[in-house]
């Protein structure tokens, strides 16, 4: 099998994975503090990214020694204030409408990267973009009789996760992928680990799996994500993502007995497409900043 073929599996092994954690976490989430899911997720997080800096050719003590320690500190935060919103969205407003609108994540991110970042955005990237953002219009539907303000707890973890992605590309700046992950991890398990135990219920020996399950999931999925990396191009695996859009929000209908409008339907269409279009013209103008000039 060649290196592409295995990147390409590992890619989609890790899609396929964290949209069974989400399915998981929705199920958590009906009968317990979101809270206290993403803490004891985030116990295996952070113990799975100290022994892969630990494993690491550098070792444990300098891939902590980061130069903006704060940054890596606040987007692992972020993070995981992100990750305890997006599993009280699942049980409170759905897999399928909280994934439909993660979808324009892309999209955000474009956007906060021309002040945050200094970056330049086309003409083309802007069309994309603001056909993507119709799209979300379509998806949240703010005209119908019924409207759900719930459907701002999504929208404000989207906002929040395309934050946390522009902190994270500024980051990389100064800062290798191996101390960010290892941030990402402990910074966001003690944040959490602050506040989780308040909110602390008896978990039956039968969600205790659930949970177990959780976490080695989450550890299996971060590896593979970390190999498909190694393995491929960024641009190859991040629009590999809308794949996990797609399976959670089939898990939301057949499992949970979740409802997709057309409307949702079209506009989750119209986001995926924007975003795998933002995210290829990146790249493509990233690849030909980089070519030597002739």
């Amino acid at each position: 099998m060649t290196s592409r073929a295995s990147g390409l599996l590992y890619a989609l092994g890790a899609v396929a994975i964290f949209a069974m954690q989400d399915g998981i976490s929705k199920h958590l989430g009906d009968a317990y503090p979101p809270i206290l899911i993403a803490m004891v997720r985030y116990w295996a997080f952070a113990g799975f990214a100290i022994l892969l800096a630990s494993r690491s050719s550098v070792g444990l003590r300098r891939t902590a020694a980061a130069r903006r320690p704060w940054l890596q500190v606040a987007r692992g935060v972020l993070l995981a204030v992100q990750i305890g919103l997006s599993i009280f969205s699942f049980s409170r407003v759905g897999l399928a409408a909280t994934h439909t609108l993660y979808a324009g994540t892309p999209l955000v991110v474009a956007c906060l990267s021309v002040p945050f970042l200094g970056e330049r955005v086309g003409w083309r990237r802007w069309t994309a973009i603001g056909i993507g953002f119709l799209g979300i219009l379509l998806i949240i539907n703010p005209l119908q009789a019924s409207f759900d303000a719930k459907i701002a707890i999504p929208a404000v973890g989207t906002v929040l996760f395309a934050v946390y992605s522009v902190m994270t590309r500024l980051a990389s700046r100064t800062d290798t992928s191996g101390t960010a992950f290892l941030y990402t991890g402990v910074a966001g398990a003690i944040a959490i680990s602050l506040a989780g135990p308040f909110f602390w219920t008896a978990i039956t020996p039968a969600d205790w799996l659930w949970m177990l399950t959780l976490c080695v999931t989450g550890t299996v999925g971060h590896w593979c994500f970390i190999r498909a990396f190694d393995l491929l191009d960024a641009v190859v695996v991040q629009p590999m993502t809308y794949i996990q859009t797609v399976l959670v929000c089939l898990i939301g209908v057949f499992v949970y007995g979740e409802v997709m409008s057309l409307n949702m339907i079209a506009g989750c269409a119209i986001v995926i497409a924007a975003g795998i279009f933002t995210i290829w013209r990146e790249a493509m103008l990233a690849r030909r900043a980089a070519q030597p000039p002739r």
